[in-house]
């Protein structure tokens, strides 16, 4: 009984890693070909970006790759995908869920965060992970940062998790998204930082069903995110706009390190820092 239970575990577990990498594949093509299509400002001048794919390890256990490009549609964005294992420190065992006794874990997910360059395109966060301790379970979700609000991108984005969700639970999409909105919020700022989206943690058991629902919300972030891109991209923009662009970027960076559960999680357990610190974007202002 125990070999059957330890092959399940591991079968789950190469299920979890394989679908987060084949995700970050499908993403990164699709936006190299957002790259490809564009036609806006200094067309003739800007190169089409394409991701760089830079593989780190982590002492004590696994690692992953840090998908990364800078371009002229995506100013930067980063595609990571990290599986690690091993201990967590005595001082975070209290803090995860089944590492109180045993600090023993497995990490498995894929985190995204496009900064655009145009300000009329939103920026994006997208994450999703599948953790085992002494219990295991499946987090993450996807929020909108957008510098100038639409009413009509935010209805798209917003209707097409709520599909993701709805195969989960009649109250999940309303409950995650009431979860996205307490906690992308800046508690300093009194504000939130964007316009929402969803926000799940600690799905534990019944592996399967769990594991369909991450995959949807993969699969829907991949189908909506993109057409909110090619829809403004190639939308002229100001100095001015360029300028509030800025500022308004600093609100992701003090959210991101001062309240990040996954900054905090990958700084506590020995994570690649450039991997971690990804999220942050490439110039920012403040007033």
């Amino acid at each position: 009984m125990q070999t059957e239970q330890s092959e399940q575990a591991e079968g789950q577990k190469e299920a979890a890693r394989a679908w987060f990498e084949s995700l970050r594949d499908r993403i990164c093509a699709t936006f190299e070909e957002i790259e490809d299509a564009w036609r806006g400002q200094d067309h003739e001048t800007a190169a089409a970006g394409r991701f760089e794919r830079l593989p780190w390890t982590r002492e004590g256990g696994g690692g992953g790759t840090m998908a990364l490009m800078r371009g002229r549609v995506f100013e930067k964005v980063g595609v990571n995908v990290s599986t690690v294992w091993g201990e967590f420190s005595p001082e975070f065992r209290a803090r995860i869920p089944g590492a109180e006794a045993d600090g023993r874990f497995w990490a498995s997910g894929i985190s995204l965060v496009a900064h655009p360059r145009n300000p009329h395109v939103p920026p994006v966060h997208m994450n999703t992970r599948h953790i085992r301790t002494s219990k295991t379970w499946f987090g993450g979700g996807a929020d909108l940062n957008p510098i100038y609000p639409n009413e009509e991108d935010t209805r798209l984005f917003h209707e097409r998790l709520a599909t993701a969700c709805a195969g989960l639970a009649p109250d999940a999409y309303e409950r995650f998204k009431k979860w996205a909105d307490e906690y992308f919020f800046i508690p300093h700022r009194g504000e939130p930082r964007g316009v929402g989206g969803i926000f799940y943690d600690y799905l534990d058991g019944e592996f399967d069903r769990h594991m369909a629902f991450t995959r949807e919300v993969g699969l829907a972030f991949l189908d909506v995110y993109p057409r909110l891109v090619r829809a403004h991209m190639d939308r002229p923009w100001t100095d001015v706009e360029r300028a509030w662009q800025l500022e308004r970027r600093g609100r992701y960076v003090e959210f991101n390190l001062l309240y990040d559960r996954g900054t905090q999680f990958g700084l506590k357990t020995g994570g690649h820092p450039e991997a971690i610190l990804m999220s942050l974007p490439p110039l920012v202002a403040w007033p």
